[in-house]
């Protein structure tokens, strides 16, 4: 049964993308996607925004599932001929994927917003749910590592995040702004939920809530705001986030994310392995629903989108600082 009342989910990559495809199977027909643009870069020439399209190719249902990222039976020819030219091959551009990127570059030099070719791209492949990029002002995560600032793509693929961080720049962030279509999903009087989705807190969701004026647009929502921790069992699902935070000197836990989003959020949703930090996290003013977090198929994606809105039923935004 489909259900009219609007979510708003906040994203980064694979794991945001796999909880807003089982919001969109748990019958959410009002869904919006803010997208973490601080991973976007300019790559041969080509505007390439790897959180937005993971979101786009999974709520698409041509996402590679195996590898999380991508297009399913992609082709290679592309790379291939560029490293027998001698090209950087280092990020890897499928045949297809090309087509998204070629096209987003011509109309962001025509003048067009990110959010409007998002959103043509999202209709022509099917996209259930409204991708909004978090802003169309470029904002750019740096890596600040042992050796030095890298740009984030160069830090994840490039050196394979196999280099110490010691801390985070969002280069731009001062000169951006939630779009106007960001800040109207939030400003919806009927919003069922505010879903903050399981991405890195904080090179995923830290780039969506440090856009000047996006956390007062969040905590100022009538909605319950629920976060799903990325970390299970002191690991994360997937990426770097229990690397980066050991060594910032944190532990990797459910607790680090629930001190991390204190203040912010209502409930946070965290795997039976965790289930015993559920009174140290209720603690902190957060309730805790504890639940099967991992997303092995599409029977979990929609379970758990489901858990977090019925979670998210039973809140009234009391753990919210004004």
């Amino acid at each position: 049964m489909s259900d009219l009342r609007p979510v708003v989910a906040l994203a980064g990559g694979v794991g945001g993308a796999k909880l807003i495809h089982g919001l969109a199977m748990a019958g959410i027909e009002r869904l919006s996607a803010i997208v973490n643009t601080g991973d976007d870069f300019e790559h041969l020439g080509l505007h390439i925004a790897p959180d937005v399209d993971t979101v786009l190719y999974t709520l698409a249902g041509i996402a590679n599932r195996q590898q999380g990222w991508g297009l399913e039976g992609e082709s290679w020819s592309f790379m291939d001929q560029l490293e027998k030219v001698g090209a950087p091959v280092w990020f890897r551009l499928g045949d297809r994927d090309l087509a998204t990127h070629v096209l987003r570059t011509e109309r962001l030099r025509a003048g067009e917003r990110l959010t409007g070719i998002t959103r043509v791209l999202s209709r022509r492949l099917g996209a259930p749910a409204d991708i909004l990029p978090m802003s169309d002002e470029p904002v750019r995560t740096m890596v600040n590592t042992i050796s030095g600032e890298v740009a984030f793509q160069d830090y994840f693929v490039r050196l394979r995040c196999d280099i110490e961080v010691k801390g985070f720049r969002f280069a731009g962030i001062e000169r951006a702004r939630p779009t106007p279509e960001v800040a109207a999903a939030l400003r919806q009087g009927d919003l069922r939920a505010i879903v903050i989705c399981p991405s890195n807190p904080l090179v995923s969701i830290a780039p969506i809530l440090s856009l000047p004026g996006m956390r007062e647009l969040v905590v100022g929502s009538r909605a319950p705001i629920v976060a799903v921790s990325p970390i299970i069992g002191g690991r994360a699902v997937k990426g770097p986030a229990a690397k980066m935070m050991l060594e910032l000197g944190q532990t990797p836990s459910v607790i680090a994310i629930a001190e991390t989003y204190a203040g912010l959020v209502d409930g946070l949703v965290i795997d039976h392995l965790d289930a015993g930090a559920a009174a140290e996290i209720e603690g902190l003013g957060i309730a805790a629903h504890v639940t099967g977090t991992l997303m092995g198929n599409d029977d979990d994606r929609r379970r758990l989108g489901m858990e977090c809105l019925e979670f998210a039923d039973q809140l009234k935004g009391a753990g919210r600082e004004p």
